[in-house]
């Protein structure tokens, strides 16, 4: 098979399914491991993806936010590894903001007794809040219906009536030189305002979003401790230097 016919079927699987492993394009395009990795930085050199842990992920529009049930289906292993992670920076007595999102939530199953309280923007994270035994305010305001968030002026002036021990945002691109980011500019604003009020700041992502960049910039990487999963040294590498990062394996 030709080079620019196993680029084109890469680029494909990845429209498809958003992220592929290493794997899976070696038995999908029947060639060995290291013509796919080579396919692979090719393709990355050109800006047609991006290469994470273990295989490749399409690059993200600056402006496209994945609803809910989407991104429930992304990176869920990582997801649940990052939230138990998390949870274990929480002592009994803080006040923490917990951000809404997919990854966040999965921060909810280990904080059952926990004696803490929990603001909240995540309308999804109510139920499971309540399940847990654990002292819970929602935030009012105006309803984004994609990201089950609250959001808007309603929703900002109510966030800025408190203080925080902790607070913890999920995010769509993590990137050294610009920052923090998310497609949504009144939820750049809700994590903005967040974290200006929080003693300390933790920003859970899996590794696919390292690099990327989105439409809001939310604030620079220093601000933050990033809770991350396993990946490859070089996507990492230049994090370090930048701010704190914890990396969870297996």
């Amino acid at each position: 098979m030709l080079t620019e016919e196993r680029h084109f079927l890469i680029l494909s699987l990845l429209k498809e399914k958003q992220t592929v492993k290493l794997q899976e394009l070696v038995e999908h395009l029947q060639a060995s491991e290291s013509t796919v990795r080579r396919d692979l930085i090719q393709l990355e050199e050109q800006n047609q993806l991006k290469r994470v842990h273990g295989g490749a992920a399409l690059l993200q529009r600056k402006g496209f936010e994945p609803t809910v049930i989407e991104k429930i289906a992304r990176q869920p292993a990582e997801k649940q590894k990052i939230g138990k992670a998390a949870a274990s920076f929480i002592e009994d007595g803080d006040c923490i903001y917990l951000d809404a999102g997919t990854t966040t939530s999965c921060m909810i199953p280990h904080l059952e007794g926990k004696r803490i309280t929990v603001i909240t923007n995540g309308l999804m994270h109510i139920a499971p809040l309540m399940t847990a035994g654990i002292k819970t305010i929602i935030v009012g305001g105006q309803l984004k219906e994609s990201t089950n968030a609250i959001v808007g002026s309603m929703a900002v002036r109510f966030l800025s009536q408190y203080r925080f021990d902790k607070c913890f945002l999920g995010m769509n691109g993590i990137h050294p030189e610009i920052g923090f980011t998310t497609p949504d500019p009144e939820e750049a604003v809700m994590k903005s305002i967040a974290l200006s009020l929080s003693n300390e700041c933790f920003v859970l992502a899996d590794s696919s979003k390292l690099q990327e960049v989105t439409f809001s910039k939310v604030a620079e990487v220093s601000s933050a401790v990033i809770i991350t999963d396993e990946n490859n040294d070089s996507s990492l590498e230049p994090y370090i230097n930048l701010a704190k990062v914890k990396v969870v394996t297996a």
